[in-house]
């Protein structure tokens, strides 16, 4: 074998190694590069109820944890008896007579007094689903485009962001932003089978498909079954949800426009608010001709280096030649502080601040990019609220922000009880990446 040859073998096990092995053996892996006749694959269906597939299945619905469905069966009650449950599941899905149970809808509070729906399908239809993508998943990711970044294997939030942080550089800065107004909840069923059907062609993959569309949904006192959409929530919903946007990112790199899309959020970036205009014209069209709508608040065409045209994406937002950060993200994260440091805790201010800690690190590792001024602001926020904390438990009369509280307890006090500070891990990170800021 030649050395180019073995590169290329080294890069396409790499780019499959996520695969569920049980399933994607080398041979179907040269088969799914190499394309199979017709373009269509048959013969799937008994791949999803191997053991090793649906005990890997159920190994991944336990990390995930989660709550119970209608059938109340938890994760931890399942794993008292997991390969009892995984043989009756076996035997239903060989036999044909599985039939997906209700889906369990709940409210999730949005952030801006607004709700999302939320779909809670029972740990048995969670792992069967699991099972069912880890056999399909790979043949649609083999069509799937590079301007995708959502819940797709190896790509993720910051490789998106990285791809508009490149665009806007080479001077793409009139920007298409749109959002699908509720789009998991209409995505609509004929067409997205149509979808899969023209690539998976095995029917009883297809009839499970189908059946997981049509799950009731249950919500407190009140069923129904679904004519559209997919329930968020499920294991195969972003899969669905990426399948059924994929004409339009095709489309839209045949006509030469630069999109970055996150599942259902995406943007359009443009040298010229001529060009963005007509890409918007374009999306609008493919959204009507598929049954879908932009919604009219949250869609717009600006310059992003001016004030007040900027837009969101992905928890930032870059306007004027800053990326910031966007408001609810902020505020998620102070919610998430003041959960922390309540101060009728009665912990010791070390333990605390290991809490704290947990939340400080990981909100940093992914906004690590915002503008400087962001991390000060922070770390402000959260020495207040250790300080209010202090206040307390020494019974001291006063504001925690205050010139008493601020003397009496310096920000160096909190930093030799290890509090993990914003701005020193963005100087440091800025001087190891260019040896200043």
């Amino acid at each position: 074998m030649s050395e180019t040859a073995k590169q290329n073998a080294e890069t396409n096990e790499q780019k499959w190694a996520w695969v569920e092995t049980a399933v994607w053996t080398k041979r179907m892996l040269e088969a799914l590069e190499n394309g199979v006749k017709g373009g269509k694959w048959f013969s799937l269906h008994d791949k999803v109820y191997r053991t090793e597939v649906l005990e890997a299945a159920w190994q991944r619905v336990k990390r995930n944890k989660g709550a119970a469905g209608v059938d109340r069966i938890s994760v931890e009650r399942f794993d008292a008896n997991a390969q009892g449950y995984l043989k009756e599941l076996q035997l239903e899905l060989k036999t044909g007579s599985y039939q997906p149970q209700a889906v369990r809808r709940i409210e999730i509070p949005k952030g801006d007094g607004k709700t999302r729906p939320l779909g809670i399908p029972t740990v048995k239809d969670r792992i069967v689903q699991a099972a069912l993508k880890s056999v399909i998943e790979p043949i649609f990711e083999q069509q799937f485009l590079d301007m995708s970044y959502g819940f797709r294997p190896g790509r993720g939030c910051k490789d998106a962001l990285r791809e508009v942080a490149s665009s806007l550089k080479q001077g793409k800065c009139w920007v298409v932003d749109a959002d699908i107004q509720g789009y998991f909840d209409n995505i609509p069923h004929g067409r997205l089978m149509e979808r899969i059907t023209e690539t998976i062609s095995d029917g009883k993959i297809v009839s499970l498909i189908e059946r997981y569309l049509k799950q009731d949904i249950l919500a407190e006192t009140k069923s129904w079954s679904p004519i559209k959409g997919t329930p968020q929530g499920a294991v195969l919903s972003p899969l669905l949800a990426n399948i059924y946007l994929h004409p339009l990112d095709k489309i839209i790199k045949r006509d030469g426009y630069d999109m970055i899309r996150y599942a259902d959020d995406f943007v359009i970036l443009c040298q010229t608010r001529e060009e963005a205009e007509k890409a918007l014209e374009r999306v609008r069209n493919w959204m009507a001709e598929n049954e879908l709508t932009l919604h009219p608040d949250k869609t717009h065409i600006g310059d992003c280096r001016e004030m007040g045209q900027g837009f969101e994406f992905l928890g930032y937002r870059f306007e004027a030649g800053r990326r910031t950060i966007r408001r609810k993200s902020l505020k998620k994260f102070r919610d998430a502080i003041r959960v922390r440091t309540r101060r009728t805790a009665g912990e010791a201010i070390e333990q605390i601040i290991q809490r704290v800690n947990l939340v400080l690190k990981g909100w940093y590792a992914y906004f690590k990019h915002a503008h400087k001024y962001t991390f000060n602001t922070q770390d402000a926020f959260v020495r207040r609220r250790l300080r209010a904390i202090l206040l307390k438990q020494n019974k001291k009369p006063g504001c925690a922000n205050s010139k008493n509280a601020s003397f009496r307890w310096k920000n160096a006090y909190f930093a030799e009880r290890g509090l993990f500070s914003l701005k020193e891990a963005h100087v440091l990170d800025c001087q190891s990446r260019c040896g200043n800021c």
